[in-house]
Formats: C-alpha cells, sequence, structure tokens
C-alpha cells in the first residue's frame, strides 16, 4: 500500500465531519496578487487531488466531506475538529489497508472464477501450474528453452479488456531472456514453436501476484496476453 502523505491525511481527514460549510459554491473574486496566487494555488493542484482520490481503495470519497475536513484543518479550526490530524492518519491507514486487503481478495476470487469456466472452453489447455492457452496459430519451428532470447510481438490485457501493454501498439517486437520474464511467460514460450501465436490466460501467481505492477495491474490480477513467437535470438 502507498504511504499516506500529510497532506492526503489532512485532505481525506474529513470522514464523519459535517459539510455544512462546503454545499454552496463561493463567489470568487479576485482583486488582488494575493488572491490570484490562492485560487491558482487551488487550481493547479485540484486536478490533481481528484486523480488521486479516484486510484483510492473502497466507496468514492465524498467529495463535500474531504473539502470540510481540508478547510478545518487549513484554518486549524480544532474546535470543530472531530477527530485530530494524528487520530485521522492512524485511521486512515488502518481504513486503507483493510479497503485494499478486500479489492485485492475480490480481484483474486473473480480471477479463479473466470479460470474455472475458461479452462472447460474448447481448445483451452490448462498446465499443471495454471497457465491456460489455446493455440491461434501453430508454428513449425524449434521451441525455446529456459537459456534462451526470443523475439516476439504480444498485446497484454485484464479479464475485462483493459490493455495494459502491447509491442504492436509501439511498432516494434520485443525481445528478452525466458527466464527474464513473469513465470507464465516462462512456461508459456516453452510450449510455442517458433512462428506460433497463442492466447495465454495467466494466473495471478504465475504473473505479478500480490504485489500488482501498478497502474492497471492490481494486486492478484489475472492476465491475459496474445503472443506470437516470432524468432530465438542467436
Amino acid at each position: 500500500m502507498k504511504k499516506i502523505s500529510v497532506l492526503v491525511a489532512a485532505v481525506i481527514m474529513a470522514v464523519g465531519l459535517s459539510a455544512t460549510s462546503c454545499n454552496s459554491k463561493k463567489s470568487v473574486k479576485l482583486k488582488t496578487d494575493v488572491d490570484s496566487a490562492s485560487y491558482a494555488f487551488g487550481i493547479a493542484n485540484g486536478g490533481g487531488m481528484r486523480d488521486y482520490i479516484k486510484n483510492l481503495p473502497g466507496a468514492p470519497v465524498d467529495v463535500d466531506l474531504l473539502l470540510a475536513g481540508l478547510e478545518i484543518a487549513m484554518k486549524n479550526d480544532t474546535a470543530s475538529m472531530k477527530m485530530t490530524p494524528e487520530q485521522a492518519q492512524m485511521y486512515l491507514q488502518t481504513y486503507f489497508t483493510q479497503a485494499q486487503t478486500k479489492e485485492n481478495e475480490k480481484t483474486k476470487a473473480e480471477g479463479e472464477k473466470f479460470l474455472a469456466e475458461n479452462k472447460t472452453k474448447d481448445g483451452v489447455i490448462t498446465t499443471e501450474s495454471g497457465l491456460q492457452y489455446k493455440v491461434i496459430t501453430e508454428g513449425t519451428g524449434e521451441k525455446p528453452k529456459a537459456e534462451d532470447k526470443v523475439k516476439v510481438h504480444y498485446t497484454g490485457t485484464l479479464l475485462n479488456g483493459t490493455k495494459f501493454d502491447s509491442s504492436l501498439d509501439r511498432g516494434e517486437p520485443a525481445e528478452f531472456g525466458v527466464t527474464a520474464v513473469i513465470k507464465g511467460w516462462t512456461e508459456g514460450l516453452q510450449i510455442m514453436p517458433v512462428g506460433s501465436k497463442y492466447t495465454f490466460w495467466i494466473p495471478s501467481d504465475l504473473a505479478y501476484g500480490e504485489r500488482g505492477a501498478g497502474g492497471d495491474i492490481k494486486p492478484n490480477s489475472t492476465l491475459v496476453f496474445e503472443v506470437e513467437l516470432l524468432e530465438i535470438v542467436k
């Protein structure tokens, strides 16, 4: 879990606070340079704050409560605070840890359900490790060994279809060692003859596991790759 900064703690410490002071839009009048700087600071930082809270686990953040907490903290109105900044920080650490755990468990369960259903479909082969694959085109070349380096084209997506990586989009094949990638790739590449194109469904424990890979690849994500093995690099 990302460490929650003091700024974010102050911003989101709004849990349980009254939002009455934020229910109406204030009339903005920029009469002085300081007025303009104050407003500019809010505009410049508000977008980043908005994008940050979109990625927080649990239910969507109540913006009115967030702003109420921010205003009270900025004005140091301790009499109106429902919790101290220290209590807010402790609460957030606990809350986000629990929310992230629930989200990770949900992602894992969704992957397991998908794989259980997918393995019954025509053409899908499941290996002993749990890796699943389907042959799109079967090549006639040599199969790579663990010590080999390969050249491939690939596209990686999540189960919901979100694309997170593609050598095709970059316009050039990728080259790497067979053992220099996630376990699912290492196993899958050694199944493919050169000239083949396969679809792989990779369980989380053969991908990035509980750590995830940042961005779109959350912890416990099952991944889908369409891989074309172009050559073994000599």
